[in-house]
């Protein structure tokens, strides 16, 4: 069975930022990983997962020191 991947249109709803910011994103080379095929951009939805997880940050429990 082939992969499915992400549209543009798809990671921007996942991650709540604008098509035009994942553009400018890949142009930064700051995004998540992306494929370039016959014109059109998609993203393999693990990439996305595993570029969401690099970019988790930490809080400190119960936020007082």
């Amino acid at each position: 069975m082939p992969k499915q991947y992400l549209t543009e249109h798809e990671v921007a709803e996942r991650l709540r930022v604008k098509p035009v910011t994942l553009r400018q994103w890949r142009w930064r080379r700051v995004g998540p990983p992306y494929l370039k095929a016959g014109g059109r951009v998609l993203y393999d939805p693990e990439l996305v997962y595993q570029w969401e997880q690099a970019h988790l940050v930490e809080t400190e429990a119960g936020g007082e020191k």
